[in-house]
């Protein structure tokens, strides 16, 4: 396949420090997958917000994602851009914002991420009430599920479908749901459906806190994928950001080695990272990916990448490399 556009000016122009250090990720991602690899990519940060879902969509739909963990966060707000993107409102100019314009911002129900507002009650209210019928139900029938489950769930109803304002096809959450993607979610109680979730638990609108699984559980499904999957792939692991998104599954290895004694399980076949945060002490989103090793995660020779710069620029251009674009 002839190279696109983007990827003939990434070969061209990318030469030097964080630019080759994008080319050089991508075309290792390229040579693992080509290899008979498969990637697991993990989603911090406001990426949904940041409409990723464009190009990553398509990597999904063409194979290049097999796997996503993400915060509730990155969950949810890909629904939410789905339902009320023509109500979300860009503040260009968010570095000028005083305490009083904020103020007025929450007074109109917009709950800013840097330059754009998720408006509360076109998006979250909109979905909270969908979900809420499918965790009375689950609650009633005894029945407990998965935060992307439900998500799984809410997409299939003609309610929601009727409510859509972009083309499904930008959507990652409808991607993974038609490839039916191993989905890990930890931490899901730091979201906003997570904190409407223990409200209604809190009044008693849901018996049984347990009906939504979450952290353990995921940790235990997770390890039950990666152990039978890398016997028979090696498995990538493309980081977006830092946090929970990150550490948690990247330590299914060390779980699986030393915990459980599974000595023959492989290390993570590829790495990469795309963080704006700088090498610093203590810090997990910082460290550099050869501290990684002496934790059991990455071997001496798993091929590692960090690429220092805005996730929002480096993913796309990425994934167009990988794509062909």
């Amino acid at each position: 396949m002839t190279p696109g556009p983007v990827s003939q000016f990434i070969d061209h122009h990318y030469r030097h420090f964080n630019a080759a250090a994008l080319k050089d990720a991508a075309n290792a991602y390229s040579k693992h997958i080509d290899d008979g690899g498969i990637m697991l990519l993990t989603l911090a940060g406001a990426m949904s917000t940041a409409e990723l879902g464009i190009s990553l969509a398509e990597m999904i739909r063409q194979g290049k994602v097999n796997g996503i963990v993400c915060t509730g966060a990155n969950l949810e707000e890909d629904i939410f851009n789905l339902v009320a993107h023509d109500f979300y409102e860009r503040i260009p100019h968010y570095r000028d914002l005083t305490p009083a314009d904020e103020q007025a911002l929450l007074e109109r129900h917009m709950n800013r991420v840097t330059d754009t507002c998720i408006p509360e009650m076109e998006a979250m209210r909109r979905i909270e009430n969908v979900i809420l019928r499918e965790w009375m139900a689950a609650d009633a029938k005894g029945e407990r599920l998965f935060p992307h489950e439900f998500f799984w769930r809410i997409l299939d109803s003609e309610e929601l479908k009727a409510s859509f304002q972009i083309d499904p096809k930008n959507s990652w959450m409808i991607a993974a749901k038609e490839k039916n993607l191993p989905m890990f979610v930890p931490g899901w109680e730091d979201s906003t459906l997570g904190n409407m979730f223990t409200g209604h638990c809190m009044e008693g609108t849901i018996k049984n806190v347990h009906t939504v699984r979450t952290g353990i559980e995921y940790m235990m499904s997770l390890a039950e994928w990666y152990t039978p999957t890398s016997a028979k792939t090696p498995i990538g692991f493309f980081q977006i950001g830092g946090g929970i998104a990150g550490d948690f599954p990247i330590c299914v290895v060390p779980m699986l080695h030393q915990d459980l004694r599974r000595t023959d399980v492989p290390l993570w076949a590829y790495f990469c990272q795309i963080s704006d945060s700088t090498t610093s002490y203590g810090s997990y989103s910082g460290a550099v990916p050869n501290e990684k090793i002496t934790w059991g995660k990455l071997g001496v020779d798993t091929p590692k990448y960090v690429i220092e710069s805005d996730a929002t620029i480096v993913a796309p251009l990425i994934f167009a490399k990988v794509l062909g674009w």
